[in-house]
C-alpha cells in the first residue's frame, strides 16, 4: 500500500461507525452481507451499504456478490458481499477524546459562564485528581491509564513522551487553550495518583501532545 493509499485508508477509519463495520467485517469467518452488518450494530441497510462501499473505495474491503451458502438461491438479486482485503497492512488511527473535553467545557461554563476558561482548568485539574485516584486505588500503572486514555505515551527512561493528542482536531483550532486543559487534567492525574516522582511540563511537539511528564527533581 503506497503513502497516499494509507493516508485514503486511515481517512475511511476515522468515521466511527466505518470503523465498526470495518472490524466487524474483519473479525467475520465468512463474506458479510449489508444485511447483516446493519442488523449486528443496528444501523439501517442503506447506511450501512454506504459505509461498506466507502472502505472498499479505499482498498479496506473487497466485494462481490454471491449468495451465502447456507440460503438457497432465491429470485432476486444476489447479494453484495464483503470481506477484508487480506493485505496484511496495519491501520492505526489515533484515539480521540472530545467527550471529555466536552463535558469539562460544559461543567465550566455551568460553573462560572463570566470566567469560563479559568473554571474550566479548574474542572479539568479536578477531572484528571478523579482518574488518577482511581488509577491508584486498582494499583493501575499511571502509563497503562494514559495509554487507555488515548495519549499513547512511551516511557524513555525518567520522561514518559504522549505521542497522541486525544484532543487533536480542538488543540488545533483553539491551542492555548485546549494545551492549558491538557496539562491541567495531566497535573491533576499525577497528583491523584499520588506520583510525585512525575512532572507534567509543557513542551509542544508537532503531531504529538503539547504535554510531557519528566522526573520531578529531588524536593
Amino acid at each position: 500500500m503506497s503513502t497516499g493509499e494509507r493516508w485514503s485508508a486511515m481517512a475511511a477509519l476515522v468515521d466511527r461507525s466505518r470503523r465498526v463495520l470495518y472490524d466487524y467485517v474483519c473479525r467475520a469467518d465468512h463474506p458479510v452481507t449489508r444485511e447483516e452488518a446493519a442488523e449486528a450494530h443496528g444501523m439501517s441497510r442503506n447506511l450501512t451499504a454506504f459505509h461498506l462501499d466507502k472502505l472498499v473505495e479505499s482498498g479496506l474491503l473487497r466485494a462481490r456478490y454471491e449468495t451465502p451458502a447456507d440460503q438457497p438461491r432465491g429470485r432476486g438479486r444476489t447479494p453484495k458481499v464483503y470481506e477484508a482485503t487480506g493485505d496484511g497492512v496495519a491501520i492505526t488511527v489515533p484515539e480521540r477524546r472530545y467527550e471529555l473535553i466536552a463535558e469539562i467545557l460544559a461543567d465550566a461554563v455551568a460553573d462560572d459562564p463570566h470566567d469560563a476558561p479559568e473554571a474550566a482548568r479548574r474542572h479539568a485539574r479536578q477531572r484528571g485528581q478523579e482518574i488518577g485516584a482511581r488509577v491508584r486505588e486498582s494499583g493501575e500503572d499511571i502509563v497503562a491509564a494514559l495509554a487507555g486514555l488515548g495519549f499513547e505515551p512511551e516511557a524513555l527512561n525518567d520522561q514518559v513522551l504522549l505521542r497522541n493528542c486525544p484532543f487533536h482536531v480542538l488543540a488545533t483550532r483553539q491551542t492555548a487553550l485546549v494545551c492549558g486543559l491538557n496539562h491541567a487534567f495531566l497535573a491533576g492525574m499525577v497528583d491523584g495518583a499520588g506520583r510525585t516522582d512525575l512532572l507534567p511540563l509543557l513542551a509542544p511537539r508537532p503531531g504529538a501532545c503539547c504535554v510531557r511528564l519528566d522526573g520531578a527533581p529531588d524536593r
